[in-house]
């Protein structure tokens, strides 16, 4: 990948805000790498994440620094596009884009579910019991990769 012209130069990347997809470990490094070789377009959140971080909802133009398992930064990413839907109404695409290799919906939502219903995840939440369904709100984002930092430094 090549670096956008209208990307942060080095010095202002320490500026932006991290992007941290998963927690740290396996499902980090595939997810990361998913982005890095252009697989992974899209990534999805629950609002009560940004609740619970007291975070605003990402907008298109947002850009961040995506961190792998060690904290390195590894690329800037730039959102392009944010829908909140209830979880019933992720379509196909999204799914797809998430390029986690699901071949639909149900198989999407079932990895989801079994994320967000964690241990690790209820822990985050603040929340023993948090549970999905169909009508819990998500945050559908679509993003690129503007500069890929693992040569940079």
């Amino acid at each position: 990948m090549t670096s956008d012209p209208t990307s942060p130069p080095p010095a202002d990347v320490a500026a932006l805000p991290t992007a941290e997809f998963a927690f740290p470990g396996p499902l980090r490094d595939r997810l990361v790498a998913a982005v890095l070789d252009g697989s992974k377009t899209a990534t999805t959140g629950l609002v009560a994440e940004y609740e619970r971080e007291a975070e605003p909802l990402p907008k298109a133009g947002d850009r961040s620094v995506l961190v792998d398992s060690d904290g390195r930064p590894v690329a800037v990413l730039e959102v392009t596009g944010v829908r909140v839907v209830p979880l019933a109404r992720v379509d196909a695409a999204h799914a797809v884009d998430e390029g986690e290799g699901y071949a639909g919906v149900a198989e999407w939502r079932a990895g989801h579910e079994r994320f967000w219903g964690s241990a690790q995840m209820r822990a985050a939440l603040g929340d023993p019991d948090f549970a999905v369904d169909d009508t819990t709100p998500v945050v559908l984002e679509r993003f690129r990769v503007v500069t890929d930092l693992r040569g940079a430094g």
